[in-house]
């Protein structure tokens, strides 16, 4: 069951890809004010001056160090972690660190989270239903669920907020020094912190399964409450405990191997021109190719809930067709 709802989770995705182009869309839309920001940043600080040159044909360490030095806002953000596959690695080590975002990053992100929490009662309702809904299908369901969703992201922050201010500092802060406080093999040390960090991680992770399938329920069973949904949802992973972790697991087998190949063909520093456009397109190639795996996150929960509560055909009305269709009811009753 887990293959087909996997499977059926990528058919459902690409039989849907205005979903598809729309979520790439409100990225790219998001992204693009902070860009120009700092590329206005960078452009008053460079001028006409032979530094430009030099930046434009690869990295000038000096001329580097001097921007940040007198940065602020946006522009600290500027820093060699954002080059390729660096920028990936420093995202996660923000997350399991706790590290707090700027205010105008913080500002895109919560508009990103509002746009998401909006379009998901949408998504979820095209991928359930296994059929075209049309613009006003679509959005009459997002606007249905956006203030259920609201509320189960006000759950959801909580559930963060514990992980991030509670959770972390116990264990990093509290629980680390104490176990470490002896070592002297750096080796030790380390796979402690891993360990640690990996306990934190999956506390994360399923978390993050657990709001999953609230959506999903919410969704399919038309929830109205979300402490219901949340509660349906902790049910659901403890009824069917292997299916949704195998599940996860391979889709995270999935996002693992997507950044082994990102690591591989990130584009780096320096180049003009005609490289600087392929690395470009390189970078909206891998985020198109994230954004299909959250989308088939979603898809291939909803088919694997759908499949083991028989509630396919609940949410998954066919279309009607001839002679069953509205409009061959019609002609009979003027017969």
């Amino acid at each position: 069951m887990v293959l087909s709802s996997w499977r059926e989770g990528w058919r459902r995705v690409l039989a849907a890809p205005a979903i598809v182009a729309g979520v790439f869309a409100l990225t790219f839309l998001l992204a693009l004010p902070l860009a120009a920001t700092l590329r206005g940043m960078l452009q008053a600080h460079l001028g006409r001056s032979l530094m430009a040159v030099e930046a434009a044909e690869g990295v000038n360490y000096d001329w580097w160090q001097e921007f940040l030095a007198q940065a602020s806002g946006l522009g600290t953000t500027f820093a060699p972690a954002i080059l390729g596959f660096a920028a990936t690695l420093d995202n996660i080590g923000s997350v399991l660190d706790g590290q707090r975002e700027i205010v105008p990053i913080a500002a895109a992100l919560a508009l990103y989270l509002a746009g998401w929490i909006f379009i998901a009662g949408g998504v979820l309702d095209r991928y359930a239903r296994q059929r075209r809904t049309r613009t006003y299908g679509f959005f009459a369901a997002s606007g249905v669920y956006f203030f259920r969703f609201l509320r189960l992201a006000i759950a959801a922050g909580l559930f963060y907020w514990w992980m991030f201010d509670i959770v972390h500092p116990w264990l990093f802060d509290g629980w680390f020094e104490d176990l470490t406080r002896n070592v002297t093999v750096e080796r030790t040390a380390f796979a402690i912190r891993a360990s640690l960090y990996a306990a934190f991680g999956a506390l994360l992770l399923f978390g993050n399964l657990v709001f999953d399938y609230a959506k999903i329920r919410a969704v399919v069973e038309d929830r109205r409450s979300m402490i219901g949904a949340l509660s349906a949802a902790l049910r659901f992973i403890a009824h069917h405990p292997g299916r949704a972790f195998v599940l996860y697991t391979l889709n995270g087998a999935m996002f693992l191997g997507l950044l082994a190949v990102w690591a591989i063909v990130a584009p780096g520093a320096g180049g003009a021109g005609a490289s600087i456009w392929i690395g470009f397109v390189v970078a909206q190639l891998y985020l198109l190719a994230r954004l299909l795996l959250k989308l088939h996150f979603l898809a291939s929960q909803t088919a694997l809930f759908q499949a083991s509560l028989a509630h396919a055909e609940y949410t998954a009305t066919p279309q009607p067709v001839w002679p069953d269709s509205p409009a061959a009811e019609l002609i009979r009753n003027r017969v």
